[in-house]
């Protein structure tokens, strides 16, 4: 087993660790960095990014050719750990003989401890897995009032407490997090712009990970199920589809039958993903796809009712209007003025 030792805070030694000990092409860019992996110890990349308020945002997308321990030791720091799995299994725990917790894909974790005890993740060889970690510095004072009051509602939440002197959490399976890092991996803006964009969708993460931990929380004091992993990869399947194919008269029977789900498992999951009924996602989805046309296309506004599938010009405008604020006939000759000026 290879061991791995990270005695730093501060994000560009610790990327400088990381390459000494496992090689590979190291890139900074502002205050971001990526390590490309390809060496006889592992392959793939780590980055990660650090922001004002101290919270530092790592990503591994790495698979390691054999089984592998990456100890972090900061004493005089006490991060609370927010975690995420996009693929493949994480082990995490504060020794390497203590009981250790896995996140498996599309499962969240929080983690924090002691300043004393160590933080180490665990890597299996040969297992692909890409995963985010999301460091709070709860114990750094910040200038902004707003960062204190977050950190402190962090330590009230997610610190050991009661002689304890460490806390885990790993919750249930939640792909809204998982489209937040594949918005962030597209992102491909340079500079102070994509800083802010990491730092916007970074932020996002942080939130749905703790509102996933409140709404588990509540379920299990209500004694609720959740959806298996399994029915919410059907879940994003049958999202994807409708986004590509909004034309067709859908039917909760339809989806039913095509997802293998049923229309209660249907509705909880488009709740727990995109915070919509069914019908409220497709009716969505066809008023973005009818913006994009309108911009993108010489099509007129009956011609892009019937593409996305609805049949009343007058529903499509009064649809339209509520979301952009704007009829799409106006929409569209602004556009065209717009094409003419430039």
């Amino acid at each position: 087993m290879k061991t791995i030792h990270l005695k730093t805070n501060t994000i560009s030694q610790m990327f400088n660790d990381l390459q000494n000990e496992l090689g590979g092409k190291l890139n900074k860019s502002s205050q971001e960095f990526k390590l490309e992996l390809n060496s006889e110890s592992a392959i793939g990349s780590i980055s990660g990014i650090t922001f004002k308020n101290d919270i530092t945002f790592m990503k591994y997308d790495v698979t390691f050719k054999q089984d592998t321990i990456i100890k972090s030791t900061t004493s005089t720091t006490n991060p609370i750990n927010f975690m995420y799995c996009s693929n493949g299994q994480l082990s995490y725990g504060f020794s390497e003989t203590s009981i250790k917790k896995s996140l498996n894909q599309f499962q969240t974790g929080i983690f924090s401890s002691d300043p004393n005890k160590d933080s180490i993740l665990f890597f299996r060889k040969d297992q692909a897995v890409k995963f985010t970690n999301i460091k709070v510095d709860a114990l750094q004072t910040s200038d902004d009032e707003s960062i204190d009051l977050l950190k402190n509602q962090l330590i009230k939440n997610f610190m050991p407490k009661n002689g304890e002197d460490m806390y885990t959490y790993v919750g249930s399976y939640n792909l809204k997090i998982a489209e937040k890092i594949q918005q962030m991996d597209a992102i491909s803006q340079k500079g102070i712009v994509r800083n802010l964009l990491i730092n916007g969708t970074v932020h996002v993460i942080l939130a749905l990970e703790i509102q996933q931990h409140k709404e588990d929380q509540k379920n299990i004091k209500n004694n609720f199920g959740s959806l298996t992993r399994d029915e919410m990869e059907d879940i994003k399947e049958i999202s994807s589809f409708i986004k590509n194919y909004p034309e067709i008269q859908y039917s909760l029977k339809y989806l039913s039958k095509k997802s293998g789900l049923s229309p209660s498992k249907l509705q909880e999951g488009f709740k727990l993903l995109h915070d919509r009924t069914v019908t409220d996602f497709i009716r969505n989805i066809r008023v973005e796809t009818a913006e994009n046309l309108i911009k993108t296309t010489d099509l007129n506004i009956s011609e892009i009712v019937y593409t996305v599938g609805l049949t009343s010009r007058s529903y499509f405008s009064k649809i339209f209007k509520e979301k952009y604020d704007c009829s799409p006939k106006y929409y569209q000759d602004n556009q065209n003025r717009l094409g003419v000026t430039a």
